[in-house]
Order: structure tokens, then C-alpha cells, then sequence
């Protein structure tokens, strides 16, 4: 088991207590207004509480553990992706090769060959799967089966997988350790997503893009990416190695990058017609739904950090 760097433990310990502090609310709530339903709510917090409750313990116990966890996560969004989009009645046993990239992916990462880890799904996966489609005989639909099996894996796999690699990377930052980057990213993606909402709920009146997200809006969006840029720039140096004014610059990075991700999925389940991608989780509807900003901000803050850092 982990020694917990200082900083990474109050970090836990601060979105705990928010957790707490939500739930408090919610009780509150409940009896204040009894007529009301709750239940999303609800459901939305207790969902909460395990979803980080498994990601801290996983952090705390061992690298290993958490590079296992986000495999699994990876498998998880994988096979949604596939439940959601349709692929060829052929494509099963190519599917299998696209599977198999997990975990070679993540033993990559778990080693820490760089090299490897950045090529391996760009350029081996990718020429790897169609050459495995046309030895099947089947040419009818190969390019949208091709393009599907592809992006799917690109997304769910290979984006994701950035932030298993940040569980490696040599430390800088003694204070919060390794496990403060995994902290930073995702805390700064997940508050970048409840930003937009509140301004866009209080100040929105000028819409992005109505035919993807009805709800998203330009005074939701620039409150949002002020916000986490401010946020991200005080609490980057305290939970990675970075600078105040390299912290501000991945603030935003992450706040646009994480409004481009949850669009993206918006724009893939209105072409398919469906609410949520899944209902894995209660009150937040599967894996992609809760992951969408993610798969954008996770690649993009890795290589600029890397860059800037390593």
C-alpha cells in the first residue's frame, strides 16, 4: 500500500467533504420540500460516493491497481460503444482484436514504454484491424464498420489510457506525488463540467450549437473556462509540478477541450437517437455519458504536461 503524498491526501479528503456536504444538502432538501422527487438527485450522489470511494481506494492501494481500474473502465466504455453503434454481423471477430488492445495498452503503460504506449493503437491497431476485416471476405459496409471499430477504439482505449500513464511518470512533485496529476485532471474536468452548467443556468441566453446540446451556451461556456482556468491555476502547483501560469494555461486547455469532448458524444447519441449511452450508472446513464469530457481533456492535458514537464 501507498504512502499518500500530503497534498494528494487533502485533496481526497477536500472532495470528500464535498461529497458530504452535497449529500447534507440533498437530506435537506428532501424535507424542506417532501413533495418533491429527489430520486435523480439522489442517485446522482450515491453514484457519486462509489465512483470515487473505488477510484481513491484503487489510488491508495497501488499504481498497479489504478492502471487495472482504468482498464477496466476502458473495457467498460468499449463494449458500450459497441452496444450503442451498430457494427456488421461479420465485424464479431474483428471486435475481439480491438479488445485485445486493452490490455496490451495498459501493460505498456504499466511499464512505462512511452514509445510504444504512443504508437501502439495509432499505427499497429489501426492497420492491424482492417487487414483482419478483409480476410473475412466482407466489403459491404467495410468503410463505416472500419471507421466505427477505429474511433471506438481511439476513444475509449487509447485516450483513456493517458491518464493511467500519468501514474508513472517520474516525480516532480513530492508533496502529491504521481497520484495528485490523476487528481488534477479529473477533479478539474468533472468541476469544468458543473461550471458550465451553473453559468449557463444562471447567465445563458446565447446558445453554441442547438442542434447538438439545446443547453450549452456561450455565457455557460466562457464562466466555465474562466472559472477552471483560475481554479486549475492555484491548485496545479500544489498537486503537480507545474508553475501558476502553466497550471492556468491546462485550466483552459482542459475546460475547452472538456466542452469539445461532451459534445462530441452529444452529437454521436442524437444521431442514434438515444438519452444516454447506457444506465450503468443510476443517474448519470453509462459509462460514455459520464466519461465524455474526459476522452478529450486526458490526452490533451498528458501531452501538454508531458511536453512542458519531461
Amino acid at each position: 500500500m501507498l504512502d499518500i503524498p500530503r497534498h494528494s491526501l487533502n485533496a481526497m479528503l477536500v472532495v470528500l467533504a464535498l461529497l458530504l456536504i452535497a449529500t447534507t444538502c440533498r437530506l435537506l432538501l428532501a424535507r424542506i420540500n417532501p413533495d418533491k422527487d429527489y430520486t435523480e438527485l439522489r442517485q446522482r450522489i450515491q453514484s457519486w460516493w462509489w465512483m470515487i470511494g473505488i477510484l481513491f481506494v484503487c489510488l491508495i492501494v497501488s499504481p498497479t491497481t489504478a492502471i487495472i481500474l482504468f482498464a477496466f473502465i476502458s473495457f467498460l466504455a468499449l463494449k458500450e460503444f459497441f452496444s450503442i453503434v451498430p457494427t456488421r454481423q461479420a465485424d464479431r471477430r474483428v471486435l475481439f482484436w480491438a479488445y485485445l488492445s486493452i490490455p496490451i495498452q495498459y501493460y505498456l503503460v504499466s511499464i512505462g514504454w512511452y514509445g510504444m504506449f504512443i504508437i501502439f493503437i495509432p499505427v499497429y491497431v489501426f492497420l492491424l484491424l482492417p487487414m483482419r476485416m478483409v480476410l473475412i471476405g466482407e466489403t459491404k459496409g467495410f468503410i463505416h464498420s472500419a471507421g466505427v471499430i477505429h474511433w471506438a477504439v481511439m476513444l475509449t482505449v487509447f485516450c483513456l489510457s493517458h491518464i493511467a500513464y500519468l501514474l508513472v511518470l517520474p516525480i516532480k512533485n513530492h508533496e502529491a506525488g504521481s497520484i495528485g496529476l490523476v487528481i488534477f485532471l479529473l477533479f478539474m474536468t468533472q468541476l469544468n463540467d458543473v461550471s458550465q452548467f451553473i453559468w449557463g443556468k444562471l447567465l445563458g441566453k446565447h446558445k453554441i450549437i442547438p442542434k447538438v446540446s439545446p443547453n450549452k451556451t456561450w455565457e455557460g461556456f466562457i464562466g466555465g473556462v474562466l472559472t477552471i482556468g483560475l481554479v486549475s491555476g492555484f491548485v496545479g502547483p500544489y498537486l503537480t509540478p507545474m508553475t501558476f501560469q502553466f497550471s492556468l494555461l491546462s485550466g483552459l486547455i482542459i475546460s475547452i477541450s472538456g466542452f469539445i469532448g461532451d459534445v462530441v458524444i452529444s452529437s454521436i447519441k442524437r444521431d442514434l437517437e438515444i438519452k444516454d449511452s447506457g444506465s450503468l450508472i443510476p443517474g448519470h446513464g453509462g459509462i460514455l455519458d459520464r466519461c465524455d469530457s474526459l476522452i478529450f481533456t486526458a490526452p490533451l492535458f498528458f501531452h501538454f504536461f508531458y511536453y512542458m514537464n519531461y
